[in-house]
Order: C-alpha cells, then sequence, then structure tokens
C-alpha cells in the first residue's frame, strides 16, 4: 500500500469554563451527609471494596438517587457515567504497554519503505527537547534517529523468519540490532510526545497497525494485556547498544511496566448498570484496543464494544490504513467533550452523570458538561490543569459538597488505597496533592 503523508487534521475548539467559577459548579454537585451513608449503601449495592469512606458514600448517593431505585428515574432517559480507561480503569497505559509487547514480538505488517514513512509521519524535523538528550549530552533529531532505525529495521526485516529471513524470534532478540530497534523505536515514542506534545505523538504510534486486521489487533492486544498482567509493576530502561551507536548515539528511556485491572472501577461501572445508569469509555488509545479489554469477560469490566469511543483510523475493508479518520476528534483533552457530544449528547439530549479520569486529557470532560454531579479523580498527584481539579476536590473534602472526589491509589502494587492520598512509585508517604 502506499503511505499517506498527509493524513487528516482534527482541529477542536477549548470549552469555556461553564459556570465561570468555582461557586458556579459547585451548586450543581450532589451533597450528602455521612449519617446518610449507611441508609443509602445497601440499596446502591456498591462494594465497598478500597473506596475512600468520602467516595463511597458520595457515589452510592448518586447511585440511588438518579438509578432505577428512584422515584424520578425515567428508563427512558437513562443516566449515564463516561469512564476515561488509562490509569482509571485500569494501572498504567494499554497503548503504550502494546507498543512494546508489539516490539518485543516484532508485530509489525510493514515493509522497510512503509516503516520509514511512518517513523517521519507528522514528526516536526529537527532536535527533540534536551529531556531527550543522549548518554553524552547532545542533542538527538528526528532525522538522526530515524536513520538508525531504517537500518535496524531493514536488518531486522531481512533476518527474521517472521518476515524474509530465518532467524527465530528468540535468537533475534539476542542481536544488537534488535536491542538497538527496541530502545529507539520507544525512545522515539517519548520523544515525540515529550517534545511535540499529544496531538502528534498519539495518532503517530497507532499508524504501527498499518496493515494489519482489527482482528490481528484486537489478538495482539489481548496477548499484550495477558503479558502485561502477568508482569511485576516496575520502571524498566531500555538503552541502545554502545556497540552500535549509529547516528543519533547511545539513548535511554524509561518505561513503567506492568498493568493491573483497578477493580474497584469494574464494580462500580456493575453496580451503574445495575441501577440503569449506562456505563460508556472516553480514551486516548485506539479505540478497537481499548475495546479488547473493556468488553471481554475475562478482564471483568463487561463495557460493550459500541460503548467505547477513542482514537480511529481510516480502514481498507477490515485493514488499518496510516491516516487518522476523517472529521473525528483526537479524544484527548477538548477532544474528548467533542465525541461525547457527538456521539452521545446529540442523541440523548443531555450530558453525562458521572465522569471518571486522572490527567490533563481528562480535565475538559471532567467540567463541561453542566449535567455531571460527581468527577471522580484516581489521584496521580499530577499538576498541571488536573492538579487545579484535585486541589478543588482537596479544599472541598471538610463540607457536603463532591463535585469532584479524589481517589488514592498505591502505584507499586496498583491497589487502591482506602482514602483520598496516593502513594507514588518508590515514596514511602502518601500525599493529597502532587
Amino acid at each position: 500500500m502506499s503511505i499517506s503523508q498527509n493524513p487528516s487534521k482534527t482541529t477542536t475548539a477549548r470549552r469555556h469554563f461553564l459556570g465561570q467559577s468555582a461557586a458556579g459548579l459547585a451548586i450543581a454537585a450532589l451533597p450528602f451527609t455521612a449519617s446518610a451513608a449507611s441508609n443509602v449503601t445497601a440499596t446502591a449495592s456498591l462494594d465497598r471494596a478500597k473506596w475512600s469512606a468520602r467516595n463511597h458514600a458520595a457515589l452510592s448517593t448518586l447511585i440511588q438517587k438518579n438509578g432505577s431505585s428512584s422515584p424520578k428515574y425515567d428508563a427512558k432517559r437513562k443516566p449515564y457515567a463516561v469512564f476515561d480507561w488509562d490509569n482509571t480503569a485500569i494501572m498504567n497505559d494499554t497503548e503504550e504497554a502494546l507498543l512494546v509487547y508489539q516490539i518485543n514480538t516484532l508485530g509489525f505488517r510493514l515493509s522497510p519503505q512503509e516503516f520509514s514513512a511512518i517513523i517521519r509521519q507528522n514528526v516536526p524535523a529537527g532536535p527533540f527537547s534536551a529531556d531527550y538528550n543522549n548518554s553524552a549530552g547532545k542533542a538527538v533529531t528526528l532525522e538522526d534517529l530515524a536513520s538508525d532505525l531504517d537500518l535496524s529495521y531493514a536488518w531486522l526485516h531481512a533476518n527474521y523468519n517472521g518476515f524474509k529471513g530465518t532467524l527465530t524470534l528468540d535468537a533475534i532478540r539476542e542481536t544488537v540490532q534488535f536491542q538497538d530497534f527496541k530502545a529507539k523505536l520507544y525512545y522515539l515514542y517519548e520523544a515525540v510526545n515529550g517534545t511535540h506534545g499529544v496531538d502528534v505523538g498519539y495518532p503517530w504510534v497507532v499508524y504501527f497497525f498499518t496493515n494489519m486486521s482489527v482482528e490481528e489487533v484486537g489478538l495482539m492486544t489481548e496477548r499484550s494485556n495477558d503479558v502485561n498482567l502477568g508482569l511485576g509493576l516496575a520502571k524498566s530502561k531500555f538503552t541502545s547498544p554502545a556497540s552500535l551507536p549509529g547516528r543519533a548515539g547511545v539513548v535511554s528511556i524509561s518505561h513503567f511496566q506492568g498493568i493491573r485491572l483497578t477493580t474497584e472501577i469494574a464494580s462500580l461501572m456493575d453496580a451503574l448498570r445495575n441501577h440503569g445508569i449506562e456505563v460508556y469509555v472516553c480514551t486516548a488509545s485506539l479505540e478497537d484496543v481499548v475495546a479488547v479489554f473493556a468488553s471481554l469477560p475475562k478482564y471483568g469490566f463487561g463495557v460493550p464494544t459500541a460503548n467505547v469511543l477513542g482514537l480511529r483510523l481510516e480502514k481498507q475493508g477490515n485493514v488499518y490504513t496510516n491516516r487518522y479518520k476523517k472529521d473525528w476528534p483526537l479524544t484527548w483533552g477538548p477532544g474528548k467533550t467533542v465525541a461525547i457530544q457527538r456521539e452521545l449528547v446529540a442523541k440523548k439530549g443531555y450530558g453525562p452523570l458521572l465522569v471518571a479520569g486522572d490527567s490533563d486529557g481528562d480535565y475538559d470532560m471532567l467540567r463541561d458538561f453542566p449535567d455531571t454531579q460527581l468527577g471522580l479523580i484516581v489521584n496521580r498527584l499530577k499538576k498541571g490543569k488536573i492538579g487545579e481539579l484535585s486541589k478543588w476536590a482537596a479544599d472541598i473534602m471538610p463540607t457536603q459538597l463532591t463535585r469532584y472526589v479524589l481517589q488514592g491509589r498505591q502505584e507499586s502494587t496498583g491497589n487502591w488505597l482506602p482514602m483520598e492520598k496516593s502513594l507514588k512509585y518508590g515514596n514511602n508517604t502518601a500525599q493529597l496533592l502532587g
């Protein structure tokens, strides 16, 4: 197939802050009292698990007052909730885990020429930011790194028996060419996002599915999920071999390996559905990739494939191309709001009752819908815009307002903590704010 150098670009307008102020949105918050919590828990049937006591009470109240047990419930106008996926429904990132798995298994359907075009596609020329200097402290440019990757991929393509060669995957993994390829391709992913932003990096990484069918990517995703669920949670480092410096030199990049299921989110989704509240996912990963995780019964989330909104690629029949879906928003930040408005609000006539997220990519959908009564923030101790909402949630903790709530977790285990504070990987002290 021919490689497109000019995929469609989607522009999204940033939403204004509805209500204009914290006070404006606080009015819409769902109040609760500690004494009321025990009265609603049995009715709402939300497992206590490791929810903070305040959050469990707030969610139970939300379900009781808006679900099918409420006198005001209208089955023709079902309320609904929208969840982010990566680092909200699960611990860590599905798409990043899949990229590493794709590299480790050489799960590509690209000729060397196609691969060469894709690694450069829509990535601005020139050096990456100083955070991505090589081991000698020198700037790394796109062209130098891409040139090294051209050589390593061409060698792998000629020698791996899954492509044109005779070497097994195990034998290939022992070669310096593979080690160079792995370190530099994952480094490129991080450098593109860290230097040019997710508007460039998130569509770019899914172009590696070009020439693969939806079924092939789905099977690779399931295998990646299962492998990563079995890995220990750990910060690993990929370093290119000193014996093959190439033009870019020796580079190193860190990756947080492993995935964990967030059973509290799965049980919340189940409780919502049991009370007539529909569940949707809006993700900045490829829609079809997250749909595998969200819908397969063995993972326990039970979200229908049709209820997952995410990044989309153009297809030729059932085969992915390296073109982003025309007229579909990039489902990150304001693009999540656009997708929800287009696919849900426009059809239902109202916004989500509950929104859950963890990062700046969820900031807009957490605040943009006047129908939202509760915004659940998985507390990753982030700065930025999500940090602003996190501070708001922390400030109203002594009150009965629950427009936003923080939920703590422990990154070394992937488990939630029964409080609002979180424990970062490598730290010994839980914190409320970053």
